[in-house]
């Protein structure tokens, strides 16, 4: 029987005070934008046949991944809701396009499964379900179209700064709900793995998952930070009774600075919970609504 992905996860051991997750795409790395429009979105008009309305198809998706609370979502339930926008939109129904039912998809998201290939493979070989194969042959098209295209794609200036200064006080993890060769890849292609105890990808379950294992009962109070940059990470924070600091969608780089400047010695000074804090995530909250442009526009 092949080990658990999360063995690295229940392996790790605390060699600091202090804890830090932090999410990887559009938080370390500026690659939402890429990686949404030109390797998941085109696989999803690709394999799941939605040429005919493939304008629309592709803004629900942007809007989902990118733009919305949604954004940074594990990519099976990011792929029901893009499905469950265009159903509900009625210029793309009008095309007559057949819009693919993901019940069975939707049942196996729900499970509580790891939602990444290994997970899913499984499911495939136990149930032989054809909408499950399609959800699998689309998600290893997108791996294969990310190792192709995602290259060069250096860290936020301002996070080398911090994660230089976070090394020598506190363990790091990342938490992300990529998959775990391109963490891996992407890591280590800008010599960043090296300051990672691990990184924790889709195969080792949700970033809450990560959270609860890698900081459960190791780590005093106000000693452990979630930084990324999607309501999911504030999520996972909030879940694990964690810190949050929002790296703002858009303005990257001028987060990674703030929390250079402030955020780090509040986090080690213990003066980070607090307004703080608050003013922060309150900002960041109004950065991704909930209701898509065209619904707005229209007054639905």
């Amino acid at each position: 029987m092949e080990p658990s992905p999360k063995e690295k996860l229940y392996a790790f051991k605390p060699r600091h005070s202090f804890l830090v997750g932090i999410d990887s795409d559009g938080c370390v790395f500026d690659t939402m934008e890429i990686k949404q429009k030109e390797c998941f979105i085109p696989n999803i008009i690709e394999h799941w046949k939605l040429q005919a309305v493939s304008e629309y198809a592709s803004a629900a998706a942007e809007f989902v991944s990118l733009y919305s609370k949604w954004r940074g979502a594990n990519r099976f339930p990011a792929l029901t809701k893009t499905l469950e926008l265009l159903r509900d939109w009625p210029e793309a129904m009008r095309s007559g396009a057949a819009i693919p039912d993901l019940t069975s998809l939707q049942a196996w998201i729900d499970s509580g499964a790891a939602l990444g290939n290994p997970a899913l493979e499984a499911e495939v070989s136990r149930t032989g379900d054809p909408v499950l194969k399609q959800a699998l042959e689309w998600s290893k098209a997108v791996d294969r179209s990310i190792a192709d295209q995602v290259k060069g794609v250096p860290p936020f200036p301002s996070f080398r700064l911090c994660v230089e200064r976070l090394a020598p006080r506190a363990d790091i993890i990342c938490v992300s709900v990529a998959s775990g060769e391109a963490l891996e890849r992407e890591w280590q292609e800008h010599d960043i793995a090296k300051y990672a105890a691990v990184l924790a990808g889709q195969e080792m379950g949700s970033k809450i998952e990560h959270l609860k294992i890698a900081s459960g009962g190791k780590y005093a109070k106000d000693c452990v930070l979630m930084i990324g940059d999607s309501p999911g990470d504030l999520v996972a924070a909030r879940a694990n009774g964690t810190l949050f600091f929002p790296i703002n969608p858009g303005h990257e780089e001028q987060s990674w600075e703030r929390f250079h400047h402030e955020g780090i010695e509040r986090f080690f000074n213990q003066t980070y919970a607090g307004g703080y804090e608050g003013s922060l995530i309150e900002e960041f909250e109004k950065l991704l609504p909930a209701e898509p442009p065209w619904k707005r526009a229209a007054g639905r």
